[in-house]
């Protein structure tokens, strides 16, 4: 991982880029790609019929017209629904094919049970296809499953979730070989940043869409934030910067 003083702060688009169109849906990933994010997030299921959907809740109600639970509705009933704005549920297949490596791709894993292996298979499908290792990060809170997918694709980042603060601050990210710390925005502290860094990993903080909390997380180090709104970010990156153009060269997170 590139951890120079001269890496550029990522901007990555929180499922896509919710703030503007309905989340995880293939409109969200293209607006979050359009309004300047250099990497885009999402989270990834797997159905028990063997697909991978782009989808955040167990339960169907928050975000689309249907009802219970993702896993018991069949895939052609899910897709058949209305998930904001006349969306899809998008397959990870879906996703990749419209991001076309026009930005990098933090994959969130959702659930367990063979959802690391699954999508390990699909991404090295892409990686045959051309697409760069370094353009991918695979994450998950689900830490025995991001272990699983590194057994399957070690050559592809992966990123440690953390909502907490653990008694070993960044140490959980260097047992499983973690390119990156993702942390809750509201458990960030100077000594779990300053110990990933110590080890090589980068801080990425999630979900900031406060222009003074952007700023405070750049004067602590951290290397990047999750956002709705890629393009506010991108003002206040641009403001500090004098004007000047972001850096397009941002490959891996």
């Amino acid at each position: 991982m590139n951890d120079s003083p001269g890496s550029p702060f990522l901007i990555i688009g929180h499922r896509g880029a919710r703030g503007h169109a309905p989340e995880n849906t293939l409109l969200a990933l293209d607006t979050g790609i359009r309004l300047g994010a250099h990497w885009v997030e999402f989270d990834v299921q797997l159905h028990p019929c063997g697909a991978l959907l782009l989808f955040h809740d167990l339960t169907l109600e928050r975000t689309t017209d249907g009802h219970g639970l993702l896993g018991a509705c069949d895939f052609e009933a899910l897709r058949r629904l209305d998930a904001g704005q006349r969306q899809q549920i998008p397959t990870l297949e879906e996703a990749l094919d419209l991001i076309e490596q026009r930005v990098g791709v933090n994959i969130e894993l959702k659930t367990a049970d063979g959802t690391g292996e699954a999508v390990a298979g699909v991404l090295r499908q892409y990686l045959t296809a051309g697409w760069p290792a370094e353009r991918f990060l695979v994450s998950s809170f689900h830490l025995p499953e991001l272990w699983e997918f590194h057994q399957a694709a070690p050559e592809i980042p992966i990123g440690v979730l953390l909502a907490g603060v653990p008694l070993d601050w960044a140490g959980c990210a260097t047992e499983l070989e973690a390119a990156a710390v993702n942390i809750s925005s509201e458990f960030v502290d100077p000594r779990l940043v300053a110990d990933a860094k110590a080890h090589g990993r980068r801080v990425y903080v999630y979900t900031v869409n406060d222009p003074e909390q952007v700023r405070s997380l750049r004067e602590l180090g951290v290397d990047g934030v999750f956002t709705d709104f890629p393009d506010r970010v991108l003002e206040v990156v641009r403001r500090e910067a004098g004007g000047g153009r972001r850096a397009s060269n941002a490959t891996t997170p």
